[in-house]
């Protein structure tokens, strides 16, 4: 069964302890969405710059899928070869 976790991305912006914060939830989930509030950005270059960051934060093994202004971010089960 797959676990989804719910995160706000608000004023404080993209944070080291944001990041913590993320990889504490995949101990735990597979799939995280993270809901950018208005008071972080109302840009979509600022929203993909936010996107590539996490991934990069967070390493290889992780996705990242963008909807409207959520970030949908899965952890890949495998590594791929």
């Amino acid at each position: 069964m797959v676990t989804i976790g719910k995160v706000q991305l608000g004023k404080a912006g993209l944070t080291d302890n944001f990041i913590k914060t993320l990889e504490n939830h995949f101990k735990s989930c597979n799939i995280i969405k993270i809901s950018v509030l208005k008071s972080c950005c109302r840009d979509r270059a600022a929203l993909k710059e936010i996107s590539e960051k996490i991934v990069k934060s967070l390493g290889n093994h992780y996705n990242i899928k963008t909807i409207g202004w959520t970030l949908i971010v899965r952890k890949w089960k495998r590594v791929v070869r």
